[in-house]
Order: structure tokens, then sequence, then C-alpha cells
């Protein structure tokens, strides 16, 4: 993948969240246009991934390949959001249905719409809860390329979800088992990425 598709693939991950300007135009939250409506569907990541396929060449891609990317990217956001536990659920199929889903199990905590907020006690609650349960399991699909976490690594996740049921609303039981799986990782002298966060089934 080169440089700039990848440039294009973290803007598009993040281009559905613009629509909190539709608040400074009065818009509702739950309108069709307001936030997690149109943008967070699938027919604006598909829109997103057309416009982008058509400069595959100044990305320096294929025409399928900058498709595929863009469109997993834009409609990875909306996907992540129907898995948060606050706010209104996403309008995946807009324009054909304006109803919102959320998925079934909702345990990451709902991202704050202002910068001032994010960087409050509440806001790194929610920053946490992002590596958690977005960031260190995309690590550890990675785990073929880079087999095993260092001791530091562990030690940081171990007390990232140690101390997470403190300061969240509420707890869960899969961040008991992360913390313990760490530590025995720690005491055994490496684990594997995969292995520690994605085994949350048992």
């Amino acid at each position: 993948m080169s440089s700039r598709l990848v440039a294009a693939v973290v803007v598009a991950s993040a281009l559905p969240d613009l629509d909190v300007v539709a608040f400074r135009f009065g818009i509702p939250y739950a309108a069709q246009l307001g936030h997690r409506g149109f943008s967070h569907s699938l027919a604006f990541a598909a829109l997103v991934a057309l416009l982008g396929a058509g400069c595959h060449r100044l990305l320096r891609s294929g025409r399928m390949a900058t498709f595929a990317f863009l469109f997993a990217a834009t409609a990875s956001h909306g996907v992540l959001d129907a898995f948060t536990n606050g706010g209104l659920g996403v309008a995946f199929f807009w324009p054909f249905s304006p109803t919102r889903y959320f998925a079934p199990i909702r345990m990451i905590q709902v991202a704050l719409l202002t910068a001032a907020r994010l960087l409050s006690p509440r806001g790194f609650v929610v920053l946490a809860s992002e590596l958690l349960w977005v960031w260190l399991p995309c690590a550890g699909l990675g785990a073929e390329r880079r087999p095993s976490l260092g001791t530091h690594d562990l030690e940081e996740a171990a007390l990232l979800a140690e101390r997470w049921p403190s300061r969240a609303p509420s707890t869960c039981p899969v961040q008991t088992r992360t913390a313990t799986r760490a530590r025995h990782a720690i005491a055994g002298g490496g684990a594997s990425a995969k292995r520690l966060f994605t085994a949350h089934a048992d």
C-alpha cells in the first residue's frame, strides 16, 4: 500500500464525524443529516470509495484496491460507533431506511464531541476504552508479523485492564480476564498478542 493511500485511508476513517457540523446549523441528532446519520451509512462509504477509486493513480494504487481500502476504512467508523455505549445508533442503510442500529454488545465508551471534554477525566476513560477494545485487538491481528509482545507492553496492558473498572461507569468481566492473561504472560516471559487480546469468548 502506498503512503498516499495510507493517508487517504486515515482521512476516510475519520470523515464520517464531519457530520458534527450539523449541530452548528440546528440539525437534530436524530435527523437523517444529523450525527451518525447519512455520513455513517454504507452508501456514504461507497461514495467515498468511488471518488477515491477515481483518483487511484494519484494515490498510486490499483482502482479496485483503492475502492476496497477506502470503503472498509469509511464503513469501519460506523461499525465501531455501533459498539459504543451512548448516543444514538447508526443509520447503516440510509437512504433506504432511516433506522439506526446498535451492536448486541456495546463495550466501547462513547466518544466526546469537543476537544475540551476529550481532555477531561471522562475523556481519559474514552481514550483508554478505544485503546483496550480497538487498538490492542488490532495489534493482536498483526501478531503473525510481530510474534510477541515485550514485557513492558504486557505490563501496560495489564495495568490498563485492572484500573478500568474503577474509572468506568460499569464493569466487564472480559477486562478482568485480559488483566489476568497479561499478568500470566509476564510471568511466563512473553505472550502472543493475538492470544492475549482475541480470546475473549472463554
